[in-house]
């Protein structure tokens, strides 16, 4: 996982520190391409050990209370088990909100824990103490927007880390029907092309589609040695159970699936129509 791992954090974050931070990578302009969103830094988060960011949904209004996605293996507890899910645990975890040049304008907190899980896939949302009007009113930033469509093969996208304040360019390069690390198995995990070289801290990036400028998926994992379903080299498994090793590739989870499950308020309900995350 992009990560820290239990017992390697330490050697996570000294692999990381020695790779200069980088701005977003441009790339020479093609009259073919589609139009571009311009990609920043802005609504981004530093965890203490991760990276996040502030998103809502298409329906999200101005006073509802302000969400930050990561990853499950970001929690401040450590990681949950295989097959548990967490669900509104008080939290008053900090989180370094970013601006457009990745400088830290301010200190958000949270209130909770909405959700979090290492099961099916690797995600977590804190709910903020802020509403996203505060936060615009205060910091002149919008919250990022998740996607409510599943992303396609060959989508241009972005991961941006707001740890490292890098952002890495590259494309979906198809989808791992199962994606298996150590004790851990997500579904339908996004595979990047090989451009997209995530390192330990880059954990809970959001993963931008380009043309659109939303969250697609949540960067985590990412195959490091070319060993075979252990932690820190993630495999796939297709529907027929055949193991694929990628030494060197990186992958997130597909966010999508949050939308049907956030209603008014921000409020996160499991039994919405149409909501499939895991459950308790």
């Amino acid at each position: 996982m992009k990560k820290p791992l239990v017992g390697t954090l330490f050697a996570l974050l000294l692999f990381g520190a020695a790779a200069a931070p980088a701005a977003a990578e441009t790339r020479s302009p093609q009259q073919t391409r589609p139009a571009v969103k311009a990609v920043d830094f802005a609504g981004t988060v530093a965890l203490s050990n991760c990276s996040g960011s502030v998103v809502r949904t298409p329906h999200s209004q101005p006073g509802d209370p302000a969400l930050v996605l990561s990853n499950g293996h970001c929690l401040e507890s450590g990681f949950p088990a295989p097959g548990q899910v967490v669900v509104d645990q008080p939290s008053s975890r900090t989180f370094g909100l970013l601006n457009s040049a990745g400088t830290k304008v301010a200190t958000l907190r949270a209130s909770k824990i909405a959700y979090a899980t290492m099961t099916d896939t690797d995600a977590s949302l804190y709910q903020l103490t802020s509403t996203y009007a505060q936060i615009q009113t205060a910091h002149g930033i919008k919250a990022l927007e998740l996607s409510a469509t599943r992303p396609a093969q060959g989508t241009a996208i972005k991961v941006v880390s707001g740890y490292w304040k890098r952002i890495y360019t590259c494309a979906i390069d198809g989808f791992a029907y199962r994606l298996k690390e150590g004790a851990w198995t997500w579904k339908d995990s996004v595979r990047y092309t090989s451009a997209c070289k995530t390192i330990g801290g880059t954990s809970g990036s959001p993963v931008i589609d380009t043309a659109t400028g939303k969250v697609v998926a949540v960067n985590n994992t990412g195959n490091e040695d070319g060993a075979r379903c252990t932690d820190n080299n993630p495999c796939e498994v297709d529907e027929s159970g055949n193991v694929t090793v990628r030494k060197g590739i990186n992958y997130g989870q597909q966010t999508y699936g949050f939308v049907a499950c956030l209603g008014a308020g921000s409020k996160l309900d499991l039994s919405r129509p149409g909501c499939a995350l895991p459950r308790p």
